[in-house]
């Protein structure tokens, strides 16, 4: 089974960001349905993705 996450930091920071940059879209328009959507998904694999990253090692 395939990883949710990254095996080195440098991957690991990237992925993080393009979250973060879905987060920052689905909250610019978090008065429609679909942005309040986008913004708790992308929220929940921010942190996700956060912790992951502070457990890799390299």
């Amino acid at each position: 089974m395939r990883n949710f996450f990254a095996t080195n930091r440098r991957d690991g920071a990237r992925m993080i960001s393009s979250a973060l940059l879905v987060f920052t879209i689905g909250a610019t328009q978090i008065d429609h349905g679909w942005g309040q959507f986008l913004t708790v998904l992308s929220m929940t694999v921010c942190i996700f993705w956060g912790i992951a990253y502070r457990k890799l090692d390299r």
